[in-house]
């Protein structure tokens, strides 16, 4: 396993978002398009994700997740990313990451 550097990892900006909106991906039959709030004075952003075959639209609206913040944009499938939820898969199943209890939008993971 490659090792990073601690002053790495502090360039990774780790927030708790809030699931607001989700939608299917019109061009992937996994995907997802969300939008998600980071809280007091961020704008919402939106992420695309492979949750479809784990959860349903409903499940997912008003969860908080663990987001990346300032992951380079990326187009998939068409539509922009703008960050990546953070999720643990175990053969085949999928779990998003979760604070244990309700903390505020927005929170710094550090």
């Amino acid at each position: 396993m490659e090792k990073i550097k601690f002053e790495d990892w502090k360039k990774i900006d780790l927030r708790i978002g809030k699931i607001k909106s989700v939608k299917e991906h019109p061009n992937a039959n996994k995907l997802y398009v969300l939008m998600v709030d980071l809280g007091k004075g961020e704008h919402d952003i939106q992420l695309v994700a492979g949750l479809r075959t784990h959860y349903e639209e409903n499940d997912l609206v008003g969860k908080q997740i663990v987001v990346i913040r300032n992951l380079e944009p990326s187009l998939i499938r068409g539509i922009e990313s703008q960050g990546m939820l953070l999720a643990a898969v175990f053969e085949g199943d999928v779990v998003l990451l979760q604070p244990e209890k309700d903390i505020e939008t927005g929170a710094k993971i550090e």
